[in-house]
């Protein structure tokens, strides 16, 4: 029994496809389909019901892929113990973060942690909070970045900024021509929102509670560009976090009359996790950025 082939099998299991797992693990689909069966010839067991478009785990299967995770886990550990004994930072970094936060924060982070440590090699997986959390229980990632509070007795959170919550209108629209604005004078607004399964539209909804409104949502959404642009139309308005608040043409920011209109990001990761030294370095970077952009985002005026 190789390595490889309870790292192709855990793909499998994890994607339900191999197409897709040979694609995960950079290695052609027929050459993964045979590992996977000199696995089970070893093992003695069909792991995998095959159907055309998919795959499924058999009962030997779901009985054996908790115990190849814990292989995997094992290996990854050693690996990493090994390369903190050669008191270098390399390795993998596999981080998940969701839209909101990917495009705004990650370029802000990134090309200066690789600069520092060339050496440690770093897969994204940019997704909806759900999905992420599903791949950090599966191990396929190392931490995610995402809005807090997220639930679950098995997760450690680090918290790294808070963010305000700001309107934006067509440039036309007479709440530009105020500071500020209050929710609950909105009620009969046209609001574009993001769609469910995105966390931001959660924490919307609750600064519209909080107001005693029910906004009237009449367009939604799975990311920031296409509001923003039907916004710029006149369409109606909607919320973006301060790190979204960047110019854009036909847009106005309006800061919004809620102290508590605020987002939490955050870091989730594995209590049970080996944390190895590119995460901890990661993180130390990170939340240095995190306080830079905390500080510029409380000392400048908003974008416009």
């Amino acid at each position: 029994m190789e390595i490889h082939q309870i790292r192709y099998m855990c793909a499998v299991a994890e994607t339900r496809n191999f197409t897709a797992a040979a694609a995960r693990e950079h290695v052609a689909q027929p050459s993964l389909s045979q590992q996977i069966i000199k696995l089970e010839d070893e093992l003695g067991a069909k792991l995998f019901h095959r159907f055309p478009r998919k795959v499924r785990l058999t009962g030997f299967g779901k009985a054996f892929f908790p115990r190849a995770l814990e292989v995997l886990r094992a290996v990854s550990s050693a690996k990493s113990a090994m390369h903190e004994m050669t008191n270098t930072t390399r390795g993998t970094l596999k981080i998940g973060v969701i839209p909101t936060i990917a495009p705004y924060l990650l370029p802000k982070v990134l090309p200066s942690f690789s600069r520092k440590f060339p050496q440690v090699d770093i897969t994204i997986s940019e997704d909806i909070t759900p999905i992420l959390l599903e791949k950090l229980q599966e191990t396929a990632l190392d931490m995610v970045i995402v809005a807090l509070p997220v639930q679950g007795a098995e997760l450690m959170r680090q918290e790294i900024l808070r963010e305000r919550l700001y309107l934006v209108a067509s440039t036309n629209h007479a709440l530009c021509r105020g500071g500020s604005a209050c929710l609950k004078d909105l009620a009969a607004e046209p609001f574009l929102l993001l769609r469910e399964g995105h966390c931001f539209r959660e924490t919307a909804i609750a600064a519209c509670k909080r107001a005693k409104i029910t906004p009237h949502v009449v367009f939604e959404s799975g990311n920031f560009a296409t509001l923003l642009g039907m916004v710029a139309a006149g369409m109606g308005i909607s919320f973006v976090p301060e790190m979204a608040a960047e110019p854009r043409s036909g847009c106005k920011f309006i800061p919004i009359e809620d102290e508590h209109a605020l987002r939490r990001v955050g870091v989730v990761r594995l209590q049970s996790h080996f944390r190895s030294r590119p995460q901890r370095e990661f993180m130390q970077h990170l939340s240095v950025c995190a306080s830079l952009i905390t500080r510029q985002n409380y000392s400048v005026a908003p974008h416009t």
